[in-house]
């Protein structure tokens, strides 16, 4: 959940470029081709119960009911509130 999206080096590993996005990412990164040009894209944003929770402000440790707890801090994980984002960078 630390919003990061990073680019590797698939021999080495070593880390090409990073950008942080508004919220977690939630979906495996895609790659396509238009007009001969690459891109790669990943969406981000909690969703689901965590993010309900999470946009209704409820930050007591028993609010999120089966997962008392667990949503308390996602705020500080989503600089998008509210939904989520599709993010594309051009190769």
């Amino acid at each position: 959940l630390d919003r990061w999206f990073k680019a590797l080096d698939a021999k080495s590993g070593k880390e090409l470029w990073k950008f942080q996005v508004g919220s977690g990412v939630i979906g495996n990164a895609f790659t396509y081709a238009n007009k001969g040009k690459q891109h790669v894209g990943v969406l981000s944003g909690i969703g689901g119960w965590a993010g309900v929770a999470m946009n209704l402000g409820l930050t007591n440790d028993t609010d999120a009911l089966g997962a008392a707890g667990g949503y308390k801090e996602l705020t500080k994980y989503n600089a998008a509130p509210g939904g989520g984002a599709l993010t594309v960078f051009s190769l």
